[in-house]
């Protein structure tokens, strides 16, 4: 893998896991990533590989895995964003489907949009007027010209509002 290709969705959930268990448990064996993401061992192994070969990782053959600085960063980064998406839906009251919803927008959002949403959280955090403000328009209008939209792909999700 070629220092300039980017990581697949796959890869930045593997290597946000990595991070996650690194944190809480101070190393990584293959057995804890199978369990974590609940997929077959063998998936793991070829993920691993990809991650060591791209520099995120340091994998030897029955040892446990490391990050490198730059996983480190990736990882932390990947954690960070995933929190800050949840914390901002829950801030503005979009409560359903929280998981599902970050899930699908968390592999297509850029870093200098989620520095966008943080500030959006800082501020409604200290403005709580402004967060009222925001709820009442909510209140209003679900959709443009009050469209009846439930058959997109997003109502999927097995949540009603």
């Amino acid at each position: 893998m070629s220092k300039n290709t980017f990581l697949t969705e796959s890869m930045e959930d593997y290597l946000e896991m990595f991070y996650r268990i690194v944190k809480k448990q101070g190393y990584v064996r293959p057995i804890d990533l199978s369990t974590a993401i609940q997929v077959k061992p063998s998936s793991v192994t070829r993920m691993i590989q990809k991650l060591d070969e791209a520099k995120f990782i340091v994998y030897e053959k029955y040892r446990n895995i490391s990050l490198t600085a730059k996983g480190l960063s990736y990882g932390r980064f990947l954690v960070w964003r995933d929190e800050t998406l949840k914390e901002f839906l829950h801030l503005v009251k979009a409560d359903v489907g929280v998981e599902e919803q970050v899930e699908g927008m968390e592999h297509y959002i850029t870093p200098a949009t989620m520095s966008i949403i943080r500030n959006l959280i800082l501020y409604f955090s200290s403005n709580p007027e402004n967060l009222k403000q925001l709820a009442n328009l909510q209140k209003e209008n679900l959709y443009p010209d009050n469209e009846d939209l439930k058959q997109l792909r997003a109502w999927l999700f097995k949540h009603r509002t």
